[in-house]
């Protein structure tokens, strides 16, 4: 009797056993996540997707502010993930040209990618004329401020760099600290800010120039750019605490407290911004960074990018579960409770269904931005379109910068010399077409 019950058992678990390997697992190496996001990815991807592919079991595997460095690891050895997931373009060239990405262009065939997806975020996923990745998110750097604190002062945004410095000088008088901003949790932070003086002072012609490789990162219009960033540092528009303050959530609370006036960052802010505003009860508004010329810039940033890995061992699998994210049912659930992490660049979002905690400020922030980009109305942001080892020697020089280590022309020097090297091995991000 015990053998009969014993010969059932494992019957019953080779059944288990043969049903776990019918389905194929599908492996995504994700970032840093609270336990908050993790469920909501687990309640509004994960198992949404198992269900509705039962064929398919999603693995997702939080690596943390590590991500990066562990998938070039992984890559060379043939053993990373399915779905690769990067920091933006900067990084889909050289691992497209190293061999270690499947060209998408099937795939967007297959599941109509080229008509739902805004045609600008397609080009800046290509190399050497092929579709290497998609982008999870777009989103811009722009100016947050306390629209509170603003009433209170009689202070209205500052449209342009001649009225942000002379607000600065207001605030600064008034005890306050005229930007939130930090770089304790995030090093990669000091870049929004180069981004900023970039496209407000040289302005996106000149820089486009410069990605395409018509004009030098030493020409006068960049030199003038990081000269003025480097006096709004030199000015204490940064504060005391910058290098022990996070980018995150401290910056969020210093601004919504009213210790600082205003916070120039991105877009993926708008989740604490929400939460920091309601526990210190001050309202915010943000808008387009104020430029030399008076013309708002929304700099176009992309945050995280989609691929494949030309060693998966289920490309399909993989395939499956990006479309199932670049849906209006993932963007509206996914924004609804994470917002700015996830404006996945679709181009229609009739469908996409949001829940009434979602701000009226983000809703048109958004809008804004996808008015922007389908008017070819957008600056650039450096961890997008700069190639890897420019991008790195930005965030780590400009620090020199403003600790008087360098000067602005030695720092511009290195960038090109960086830039060009890299441009040279064809490193350097598709750039659209203006």
């Amino acid at each position: 009797m015990k053998t009969k019950l014993y010969l059932i058992a494992a019957v019953a678990m080779l059944g288990a056993v043969h049903a776990a390997n019918a389905q194929d697992r599908v492996t995504w190496w994700y970032e840093q996540a609270t336990p908050a996001q993790q469920k909501l990815i687990q309640d509004n991807i994960v198992e949404p997707f198992d269900k509705a592919n039962p064929k398919y079991n999603l693995s997702i595997d939080y690596r943390g502010n590590e991500i990066d460095k562990q998938l070039r690891v992984a890559l060379l050895a043939g053993n990373g993930p399915d779905v690769v997931y990067t920091a933006g373009p900067s990084y889909v060239a050289p691992m497209a040209d190293a061999g270690q990405l499947l060209p998408l262009d099937d795939y967007a065939s297959k599941y109509g990618w080229n008509d739902r997806i805004l045609k600008v975020f397609l080009e800046m996923g290509r190399y050497n004329g092929k579709l290497y990745a998609l982008p999870k998110t777009y989103e811009t750097v722009g100016l947050f401020y306390n629209k509170t604190l603003f009433d209170k002062h009689g202070w209205t945004p500052p449209k342009s760099l001649d009225e942000l410095e002379a607000l600065a000088a207001k605030m600064k008088d008034a005890g306050i600290t005229p930007f939130a901003a930090g770089n304790a949790d995030w090093r990669g932070a000091n870049e929004w800010f180069v981004t900023l003086a970039l496209n407000a002072v040289a302005g996106p012609e000149n820089l486009n120039k410069a990605l395409r490789g018509d004009m030098p990162w030493t020409a006068e219009p960049f030199v003038k750019s990081i000269d003025r960033l480097k006096s709004w540092w030199e000015d204490g528009y940064f504060g005391k605490n910058y290098f022990s303050l996070t980018s995150s959530e401290q910056a969020a609370d210093m601004m919504a407290s009213g210790r600082a006036g205003m916070m120039p960052t991105g877009t993926w802010q708008f989740q604490n911004v929400t939460l920091y505003g309601k526990k210190d009860g001050s309202t915010a508004g943000f808008v387009g960074f104020p430029s030399a010329s008076g013309d708002p810039v929304f700099p176009l940033g992309i945050g995280s990018t989609f691929s494949i890995a030309s060693k998966s061992s289920d490309p399909d699998g993989a395939a499956a579960l990006i479309n199932f994210v670049f849906s209006p049912k993932v963007y509206g659930s996914m924004n609804s409770a994470w917002q700015g992490e996830w404006n996945i660049p679709l181009k229609d979002l009739s469908k996409a269904e949001m829940t009434d905690e979602v701000t009226p400020l983000f809703t048109q922030t958004m809008k804004t931005l996808s008015t922007a980009v389908k008017d070819g109305n957008y600056g650039y942001t450096t961890w997008t379109f700069l190639p890897p080892a420019t991008d790195s020697y930005l965030i780590n020089g400009i620090e020199q910068v403003w600790l008087d280590k360098i000067s602005t022309e030695d720092f511009l020097s290195k960038l090109d010399e960086t830039f060009q090297r890299e441009k040279k091995a064809g490193k350097v991000p598709s750039i659209p077409a203006r």
